[in-house]
């Protein structure tokens, strides 16, 4: 009880805090993309007395809180780096209470004559220091759908038809919502979040030390839409798919419709948002492929053609809620809960045959039916609470909590029929499988504005931990029980507890920005099963530095260099040594003393702004150490058994060009290009 009371006293000293004084609020953001400004200048002064000041830093995120306000006319002035300085005057006729200015915008001076010449229109991309910025609502396309169909519209992002999505060329990424990280998969995560209810997407391809060091490719950071800048905002969508315009002679047809709803609530202190989404997106789809092995002299060619199609469906809620008691503090929390069903069915046609290569005499042939069905299946909540303390020098304090838990399992059924009966069962496999998945994130972050620049400093606390629970059952025949295969069953674990700790600086010199900063990781990785085996330790402390540069030539060319240390960790998959069948001809099997690949980035570019858009080029390499890949080895005439293992070292050289015009009124053209060239230098261990 006497905790209860202190705690009651600790909120109502925090919520009186302002009472007594007149106070100026508002939000600072960017003219043409609507991000925040942190740590703009804002000054206050009397009109009949511009000699009496009153200084204030915008927070991180764009907000001011200006105390001790009289009754009197003020001029306010703001000031930004990169922006054209803005003069604002006020009547402030109330002896207590709030003003609030609400959003103020300030122009960017590369963007001026955009600006102007387009009458508002913002630009597709914008290039900063360290990231390109995507404005989601250019990208009409992508409405009704999921984040993923936002970024199939970025140029250095592919996705194919089955969602895979790869970032300059490379599946290695790391995925931030609203900047906070995830350790669900990119798929499972972004086929989640209503391309609606996003306001950009930030695409950091050489990541500053305060971010984690994971993701060979950069980062990707989704920034979903906020509450209206005064009062209730509701939006919704419908969507429909048309019919296929191409038939596969499917089994079924497939199913796309959608639908979400967003609200959002801002006034005063209180910042609102919650949204629901429901997504059924399937398609239909046609695999013809030719797979062949060479064992002991034998050729085995199993060519195939059948049906290879994916139904899904996505279901999600997300709320935040965000308060300011008063100038020196702020709390946010939020909430995600969601869930995701793949079904992908491949039912494939094959029509083996085996030959003597030294005679080429024909041994045999077989034609079977292939009917394949695999689920895979998600159930996921993650918890974030953040509290942010500003203190009277304007350095900030933010203390950061993150909890994510996830249910992740599925199966695989795996039928091999006669061809001319298929009620004749010639083998059929069973195999499932369970990975929950806990994960806690812990975070300190100190901020202060010198007259240099930024210093940024702070700490963080990972604890990660993977359950794998994997059944192979099978029969030989039609009427025969299922069996369990202990070869390809286990139940496994896997531990990662990383400390990090980092300083970076940022801030301008003359026509000069750079961002400097130094991280430290303390990893530890522990892989068991219920085999009796030993555990596989891996202990690591690695630095991860970065730099990034960008020299303003003139008002309207920027050039940028950049350099990042990442970092990408194995999956369970990778670590998992007992093999999973999940497909007639394939084996996966992993390796639990496989070491994280380390990558070096590099990239150089220039941005150019023009009178009706806007060019950007980047040329970027990645030098990876300990390159993961997945080399195949013949297990049996018509299986193949797909390793995970360290392969030496690789590079990947790349570049991308964007260009985006305005040739019209309320017209928006996006042009992109990536021309990517893998190389590697394999050393198998």
């Amino acid at each position: 009880m006497k905790k209860f009371c202190s705690l009651v006293v600790f909120c109502l000293s925090f919520s009186f805090s302002g009472v007594g004084q007149g106070v100026l609020r508002g939000y600072l953001m960017d003219s043409l993309t609507s991000e925040p400004l942190a740590f703009a200048t804002v000054k206050v002064s009397k009109k009949q007395d511009l000699n009496s000041v009153k200084g204030e830093f915008s927070d991180e995120k764009g907000k001011f809180f200006i105390t001790g306000i009289n009754k009197n006319k003020y001029r306010i002035t703001i000031a930004y780096v990169g922006y054209k300085t803005k003069l604002i005057e006020v009547d402030y006729n109330e002896t207590t209470g709030t003003l609030d200015l609400g959003a103020i915008g300030l122009s960017p001076l590369s963007q001026l004559l955009e600006s102007i010449a387009v009458q508002g229109i913002k630009p597709n991309m914008v290039a900063t220091l360290e990231k390109q910025v995507f404005k989601a609502d250019q990208f009409e396309v992508a409405r009704g759908g999921t984040a993923t169909d936002v970024l199939r519209n970025i140029p250095s992002i592919v996705v194919n038809a089955e969602g895979e999505i790869t970032m300059r060329g490379s599946k290695g990424f790391l995925i931030l919502v609203n900047g906070k990280p995830t350790q669900l998969d990119a798929a499972t995560i972004l086929s989640q979040i209503p391309a609606n209810t996003i306001e950009k997407v930030e695409m950091i391809t050489a990541p500053s030390a305060k971010y984690d060091a994971d993701g060979k490719a950069g980062i990707i950071n989704i920034v979903t839409k906020k509450g209206a800048v005064d009062g209730w905002t509701l939006n919704s969508n419908v969507q429909y798919g048309l019919p296929r315009i191409k038939e596969y002679e499917n089994g079924r047809e497939p199913l796309r419709y959608g639908a979400d709803v967003s609200l959002g609530y801002r006034k005063g202190d209180w910042d609102f948002s919650t949204s629901l989404n429901y997504l059924k997106n399937d398609i239909a789809g046609q695999r013809v492929g030719d797979v062949n092995t060479t064992r002991k002299g034998i050729f085995t060619s199993f060519p195939s053609m059948g049906e290879r199609s994916l139904r899904r469906e996505n279901y999600g809620i997300r709320t935040s809620l965000g308060y300011k008691p008063n100038s020196s503090n702020e709390i946010n929390a939020g909430v995600y809960i969601g869930a995701r069903n793949q079904y992908r069915t491949a039912d494939i046609l094959y029509n083996n045959y085996r030959m003597q290569l030294s005679s080429q005499e024909i041994l045999s042939r077989t034609t079977y039916f292939n009917a394949n069905l695999v689920l895979k299946s998600g159930d996921f909540k993650v918890y974030n609470l953040d509290y942010t303390h500003k203190f009277a020098d304007q350095s900030t304090l933010t203390a950061s909590a993150l909890y994510e838990n996830a249910m992740i399992d599925g199966y695989t059924k795996n039928r091999n029929l006669a061809a001319k009966n298929f009620l004749d069962t010639l083998q059929y496999t069973y195999n499932i499988g369970e990975n929950p998945l806990n994960a806690l994130r812990l975070k300190l972050d100190y901020e202060k504005q010198f007259k240099i620049g930024k210093l940024s400093a702070g700490y963080q606390y990972r604890l990660q931990q993977q359950l794998g629970e994997f059944a192979y059952f099978e029969n030989r025949g039609k009427g025969t029980p299922l069996v369990l295969n202990p070869a390809f069953s286990a139940n496994i674990a896997v531990r990662n507890l990383i400390h990090g700790l980092y300083s970076q600086l940022s801030g301008t010199h003359k026509k000069l920005e750079y961002t400097t900063g130094l991280r430290y990781e303390k990893a530890f990785r522990e892989f068991t099963d219920d085999r009796g085996h030993q555990p596989v330790v891996l202990n690591l402390s690695n630095l991860f530095p970065s730099v990034n540069l960008m020299y303003n030539v003139q008002s309207s060319l920027r050039l940028k260099l950049g350099y990042s240390r990442r970092v990408q960790r194995s999956t369970n998959n990778e670590l998992n040594p007992y093999p999973e069948r999940e497909h007639s001809e394939t084996l996966e099997q992993g390796d639990p003393n496989i070491r994280p690949e380390f990558i070096g980035l590099y990239e150089a570019g220039l941005i150019k702004d023009f009178k009706k858009g806007s060019f950007y080029w980047n040329i970027y390499r990645q030098q990876i150490t300990d390159i993961v890949n997945r080399v195949n080895s013949v297990y049996n005439d018509t299986i193949l058994n797909r390793i995970y293992t360290n392969a030496g070292k690789a590079r990947l050289l790349g570049t991308e060009t964007g260009l985006t015009l305005s040739p019209v009124k309320k017209t928006k053209i996006l042009f992109g290009w990536k021309p990517v060239q893998p190389k590697n230098k394999w050393r198998l261990v």
